[in-house]
């Protein structure tokens, strides 16, 4: 029990105080020179708030105060105040979310663990402030870990025609080992609408190659830097590399796969993550003389592994290409078959693929046997193509292609659908190669177009086809891939940082700290509960309820129950439970809600940032209303502002006389069993602790000098349980 005693003084200053002025003071008037209108107390008075004892020693219950950790540590003064005068200290602070996690989400105790410390050799019990709530949070990190994922695109335009692949044809790709099957599956890629290569191995699968997909010949610029990249991921623990044909003078090469510095392998490992693969060849890595290269993706080193390769974002990119026209036709090259051409009209060998012999340059060409001889039906032997985009009306497009033919022959290019075609005059063609452009003035909505072939019976081979409006494209990196995280994925990895948080709080701390705000500020003002939806913009705004649902502080409280210790006291904490009944009513509420849902909670807190005008029957509703839930109750942040830094007397004395209102209040209605304590915001007015927080308000109990004011004595009586002035008469004065 602390001594609600006062020690008598026998110095001379006794006699000062040995008159009428030992009864109750009547505030705002000196004994001497009558009203008193100024901002400074009656010395009388003065002289009694000196002679006070520290607060705690008033107190049967924890008498906290909300500090600055930095300040407790560096300023002198304010450390001997708090030391003197409290039991308990809550960090304002420097123990949230914001303050303690880095940008990696990693946690820094150094600064906290130095303040325990000191605390601790100062006889002083630290309150943990506070695990959860929307503000003061590094919401910087948390919304960057349910960020859309940006896949980078190739590090340029990419060499393959990934059409085969996409449609599951393979056409020009050689499934040599399948194993269980190579497939394409749609839906399976990085996006939700993008398409995967599934190739999965077999029970019997102990060799990389196994399980093996080989890509078509790429060709090779003499002096030129390559690079392969694909983005991979396995249902269980994979393995797998790349190798390469004859072309290369290391088949097998060992890379760092992953591009992070670290040791050269054989082969990459997989997971149930999306990642990607890279390796560059450089052109000493190719055999003198190489024209082109394949490569191998080598998955069959483990049996039963399924792996997916994302259709979208498999590439070769020439990194040292010049840069060239975007192509509105996907494949004009032929270096991989005719795939996205076919046959309109004509015989029924008509269109094929050729070699490289026949090639204008590349790996191959489009090859088609006109067997008519038709100069006003050129039609009637027809090949055509769809455009990747369709064509914009009145925009300018150049149709440009290379052709020969094995005679003398004639060809047309016409658009498609009829209903917006156009068409070229018709072009002679000769045993030489020759390149003819077209230019048009687009109708709008033309999807596609064909060469017309039947004007001359002969055979063509056709090659470098492209279809431009002027963009440009190619040596530059393609555009990256962005992947939003699904719902249930948010509300997973935010469940997992709640988790990552407090267990690791609760557990460091198990040993110094036993009591907390586990959850601060559920409550809107009209005592429903925060969603979210409140359109807070602060750069620490983050609301863990958003993703969690209403359970947050469900689950909050169960962590915080078993990473620390069983009998350690878990709080509620809210504001404007004062002034707003409904709520402090919702409030209560969702306590209940809450241990409906297994969780315990030890107590709540009000806040109580109040000021003169603050109704004091409401108070006492409040603390009606807080008393009836059983919990321990405990009055967390309370100031009264005063609305100026020079209060006058008068303004003084109010103050005084409602910080002892409120404490004498939580003591008649909330059982001597429920009572925590209670919790005076800041020590002083000055205006290193006011700097955001109530600046020019004086609502603490020193003032900018750190002098006991008014509110002290008000303070002091209220938990005394009586006017503790009347005792400064040499003798010692008993409740």
């Amino acid at each position: 029990m602390k001594s609600k005693y006062i020690i008598p003084i026998i110095a001379s200053s006794l006699m000062i105080l040995s008159s009428c002025d030992d009864n109750l003071m009547e505030w705002g008037k000196d004994p001497e020179h009558g009203e008193v209108t100024g901002a400074e107390l009656p010395l009388a008075l003065v002289e009694k708030i000196s002679r006070y004892e520290p607060l705690k020693n008033y107190s049967d219950f924890s008498l906290g105060n909300g500090i600055g950790i930095s300040l407790y540590m560096s300023d002198a003064n304010y450390r001997k105040i708090v030391n003197e005068n409290f039991d308990e200290v809550t960090p304002g602070y420097e123990m949230k979310h914001g303050a303690m996690v880095n940008s990696k989400g990693e946690i820094d105790f150094a600064n906290v663990d130095a303040f325990i410390a000191a605390t601790k050799s100062a006889g002083l019990k630290v309150f943990g402030h506070t695990l959860i709530w929307h503000s003061n949070q590094n919401a910087s990190y948390l919304n960057s870990i349910i960020a859309p994922t940006v896949i980078p695109g190739s590090s340029g335009t990419n060499v393959l025609d990934l059409t085969p692949i996409k449609n599951g044809t393979f056409t020009g790709w050689a499934r040599n080992n399948p194993g269980k099957g190579i497939t394409t599956v749609a839906n399976a890629g990085l996006t939700s609408t993008s398409a995967a290569i599934q190739l999965a191995s077999s029970a019997s699968s102990s060799a990389a190659y196994s399980l093996q997909l080989t890509s078509p010949n790429v060709p090779i610029v003499d002096g030129h830097n390559y690079e392969i990249s694909f983005y991979i991921k396995s249902d269980v623990t994979g393995k797998g590399r790349i190798s390469f044909n004859a072309s290369l003078a290391n088949q097998y090469p060992y890379k760092d796969w992953f591009s992070t510095g670290g040791t050269w392998t054989e082969a990459f490992a997989t997971t149930s993550s999306w990642q990607q693969v890279k390796i560059k060849l450089a052109p000493g890595d190719f055999k003198a003389g190489s024209t082109t290269f394949q490569f191998n993706l080598d998955l069959g080193y483990l049996p039963n592994v399924t792996y997916l390769i994302d259709a979208n974002t498999l590439a070769v990119v020439d990194l040292d290409a010049k840069t060239g026209p975007v192509n509105l036709v996907s494949n004009g090259t032929f270096n991989s078959g005719i795939t996205g051409w076919s046959k309109a009209n004509g015989a029924t060998d008509a269109l094929s693929a050729a070699g490289a012999s026949n090639a204008y340059e590349g790996s191959g060409a489009m090859k088609v046997v006109n067997a008519t001889s038709d100069a006003g039906n050129q039609w009637k032997t027809q090949i055509q193509t769809t455009f990747t985009s369709p064509l914009v009306a009145a925009k300018n497009y150049t149709i440009s292609y290379m052709i020969r033919s094995e005679a003398a022959g004639s060809v047309r290019c016409s658009t498609t659908p009829s209903g917006v075609a156009s068409y070229q005059g018709d072009q002679a063609t000769t045993t030489t190669w020759k390149q003819i452009e077209w230019k048009i003035a687009a109708k709008g909505g033309e999807t596609g177009f064909g060469f017309d072939l039947g004007g001359a019976a002969g055979t063509y081979y056709i090659d470098n086809v492209l279809v431009t409006d002027g963009a440009a494209t190619g040596g530059g990196p393609t555009a990256p891939v962005t992947i939003e995280k699904t719902d249930a994925e948010k509300t997973k990895i935010i469940s997992d940082a709640m988790t990552d948080w407090i267990s690791k709080m609760m557990t460091h701390y198990k040993t110094s700290v036993f009591s907390w705000d586990v959850v601060n500020e559920p409550m809107k003002e009209d005592g429903t509960l925060r969603n979210g939806t409140e359109g807070d913009t602060a750069s620490d705004y983050f609301s863990w309820i958003k993703y969690l649902g209403k359970d947050y502080a469900v689950t909050a409280f169960k962590l915080a129950r078993q990473y620390g210790n069983e009998t350690d006291k878990l709080f509620i904490n809210d504001y404007n439970l004062e002034s707003r009944l409904d709520k402090c009513d919702g409030l209560i509420e969702y306590v209940k809600y809450i241990e409906e849902k297994g969780a315990k909670v030890d107590g709540i807190g009000t806040q109580m940032h109040i000021g003169l005008t603050t109704e004091k029957d409401k108070i006492v509703q409040m603390f009606q209303k807080l008393a009836a839930t059983g919990k321990l109750i405990k009055i967390s942040e309370l100031d009264i502002r005063l609305g100026t830094a020079t209060p006058t007397v008068a303004q003084q004395a109010s103050q005084a006389e409602m910080y002892q209102f409120v404490i004498d209040s939580y003591k008649k209605y909330i059982p001597a069993a429920q009572q925590y304590g209670i919790t005076i915001w800041g020590v002083s007015d000055n205006s290193k602790e006011h700097e955001y927080w109530l600046p020019n308000e004086s609502p603490n109990l020193w003032d900018a000098n750190y002098v006991r004011k008014h509110a002290y004595k008000g303070a002091a009586d209220g938990l005394a349980g009586k006017d503790v002035s009347l005792g400064f008469s040499g003798e010692l004065q008993k409740p």
